[in-house]
């Protein structure tokens, strides 16, 4: 019987049962995609992630319950929060290796841990049916991106209003839509539905702010942005526009650590 080492982290957020809980799985080597998958359908969070140590650097792969993705933010975050703080490893900044998505980094700052990840590359595009009818409301702009679909509303009631309807969002060609507006108190607010990855609602989306970054910082004429993901957990993310990198800062918290017996 092979014992994997597993933690479970609340992350982009100060406290426990908030934010997004992401497992993390620690492999001394890769196990078959078919073996990862299972593992993260049986732990059934919105994401799994997997990681190898490779002399200086980590290399590292998500899955939500049904699919592999091309990045995920927070389950980056979780898995340098189990790095700097359940293994060995001692320098302020953890280098991870994505086949899918590249060179990505972690840096700590104090009890904050800081995403370096690529800007998304997005465009506007026309009004799409499924969408109105996913929401509920004509979006005032729609984008899209790499793997989403980004709809800007006006205000933060109506994003935290939407009844979605997953079946007519699943629809779409895409990992999932970005709801967003400007934010009360803080300088933008978003909702992330995924149906189509197995994930109907994603408590905070990590990898949505690069495209919500570039697009507010545009927006509202400042590099430094307060932003807030308002699902039913919440998420509380500061994120900083430097052009080609975005670097998206939160907190994390510990809920479990265990072992998987297969």
């Amino acid at each position: 019987m092979k014992k994997i080492k597993i933690f479970q982290v609340d992350a982009f957020i100060s406290d426990l049962f908030k934010g997004n809980p992401a497992a993390v799985c620690l492999l001394e080597q890769w196990l078959h995609d078919e073996r990862m998958q299972s593992i993260a359908n049986e732990n059934n969070l919105s994401e799994t992630a997997f990681i190898v140590r490779k002399g200086d650097y980590f290399e590292i792969r998500w899955f939500t319950p049904t699919v592999e993705v091309d990045l995920c933010g927070h389950a980056t975050l979780a898995s340098a929060y189990v790095i700097f703080n359940h293994t060995d490893f001692t320098a302020d900044e953890i280098i991870f290796h994505s086949p899918r998505s590249g060179e990505l980094r972690v840096r700590k700052d104090g009890k904050k841990l800081y995403l370096d990840f690529p800007a998304d590359e997005f465009a506007q595009c026309d009004h799409l049916s499924e969408i109105t009818k996913g929401i509920g409301l004509n979006p005032l702009e729609l984008y899209r991106g790499k793997t989403d679909y980004m709809a800007v509303l006006a205000s933060e009631e109506e994003v935290l209003c939407i009844q979605p309807d997953f079946e007519a969002i699943a629809k779409l060609d895409a990992r999932g839509l970005i709801v967003t507006a400007p934010g009360n108190g803080v300088d933008f607010v978003s909702r992330f539905f995924g149906p189509q990855s197995g994930v109907n609602e994603d408590p905070v989306t990590g990898s949505a702010h690069t495209t919500l970054t570039p697009y507010w910082s545009a927006k509202l004429g400042k590099s430094e942005l307060v932003a807030k993901q308002i699902s039913a957990r919440g998420g509380d993310l500061h994120c900083r526009n430097a052009g080609s990198r975005i670097f998206i800062g939160g907190e994390a918290q510990l809920f479990l650590t265990g072992e998987i017996c297969i």
